[in-house]
């Protein structure tokens, strides 16, 4: 069963998503839910991201149920190989994953991710080490990076 709560968050309200008793979305409120109810879970989900934003908590523990297809998936595993406080490239994420040409296809990637911040796409930045797209905006994506200690 798929039960959803909204939280309001330093970086906006948020939607976390528990499916199955794992957490498979955290993102940008909608206002529509089906099945709102804090669970157990979510309430968890909600405690370690308020813990992540005063800057208290580095990795989160939770379970989580990544979605898409292989090349997505590769890509979201690499992407929670990103330690927190640092940064890599597109490509870099490509080369990781054994597909050194698909750094555009990891940056299309990187934006279908649902379940934001848990699964750190904002800390994946372009070659030149400016900052790149981000479903929450370049603003949003600063503030995540600079409660880390990356400055951009």
């Amino acid at each position: 069963m798929e039960y959803a709560f909204e939280y309001e968050f330093p970086i906006g309200k948020l939607k976390i998503v528990e499916n199955d008793g794992y957490i498979s979305t955290i993102a940008p409120a909608c206002g529509k839910i089906c099945n709102k109810k804090e669970t157990p879970l979510i309430k968890e989900a909600k405690k370690q991201l308020d813990e992540y934003f005063s800057g208290k908590r580095k990795k989160f523990n939770l379970p989580v149920k990544i979605e898409g297809t292989e090349f997505q998936k590769a890509v979201y595993q690499g992407l929670l190989g990103i330690s927190y406080g640092k940064t890599k490239s597109y490509k870099e994420i490509a080369d990781i994953i054994g597909h050194k040409n698909a750094y555009r296809a990891v940056g299309s990637t990187c934006n279908k991710n649902k379940i934001l911040i848990i699964v750190p796409c904002h800390r994946v930045i372009a070659s030149n080490k400016s900052l790149a797209g981000f479903a929450l905006g370049l603003d949003i994506k600063k503030q995540l990076l600079k409660i880390e200690g990356v400055e951009f």
